[in-house]
Parts: C-alpha cells; structure tokens; sequence
C-alpha cells in the first residue's frame, strides 16, 4: 500500500458523472484505491466550492463519499508551506498547486494524480488522468 495524492481537478471529475475527466478519474482512483489516499485541505476546499453554492447538504455528500473509502484530508504544516514556496520560488506555480504537489514530497507520495500535464516536467510522483 502507498500513498497517493488528489489534486481538486482529479477529485471533482470522480465526484461529478457529468465531468469531462470522471471516467479517466474514476479508473485512476480505483488503480489505487487500496493506497492511503489524500486530499490536502486546500483541494479539498477548491473542490467543495461548487457544491458549497449548492447548499451544505451537498458539501456533506461529497463529505460521505470521502468518508466512505476513506480519503484523508491533509492539513497543511509548515513543512507543507515551505516545500510549496520552494516549489514556487522555482516554477510559475499558482498556489493551490504547489501545495497539492508539496504535499506529495513532503509525504514522499508513490503518485500525485492530476488532470494538470504541465506538472510531469515539475515531478516523476505525476501522473496525469
């Protein structure tokens, strides 16, 4: 058993039928559905936001279905924040992706999935859905 890293974008197309990814997330996810599965906090948060404007009882939705496997949310420390500066300090990164990909390293993560391939050039953990 490993670890393996969501980013939002791979979490929103598992959660949504509807989504142009949900088939390629869906069978990512249960490639490695046996691993320890995490969400950092912040694409966790990215990822509730459209269901937030839906009303709470749709962010509990996606809240039992993260129950349900489990996946586990990871807070972000210090150590966290620092390997993201890092990884911002030398690559044209938005926040929210340098933290999904910081939380790989500092986990020392078997894979990080990601919808985003301008990430493979930034880590050998990516894979791309």
């Amino acid at each position: 058993m490993g670890v393996t890293v969501l980013d939002a974008s791979v979490l929103i197309g598992l959660l949504d039928p509807g989504d142009a990814l949900h088939a390629r997330a869906t069978e990512a996810f249960r490639q490695h559905a046996a691993d320890d599965v995490v969400v950092p906090a912040s694409a966790y948060s990215e990822t509730i936001v459209d269901p937030a404007r839906r009303g709470m009882s749709q962010v509990a939705a996606v809240d039992g279905f993260l129950d349900s496997f489990p996946i586990r949310i990871l807070a972000i420390d210090r150590e966290i924040g620092r390997r993201a500066a890092q990884l911002r300090a030398e690559h044209p990164l938005g926040l929210p992706d340098a933290l999904v990909l910081a939380s790989g390293d500092v986990l020392d993560a078997d894979v990080v999935l990601t919808a985003d391939a301008k990430w493979v050039k930034l880590s050998s953990r990516v894979v791309v859905v």
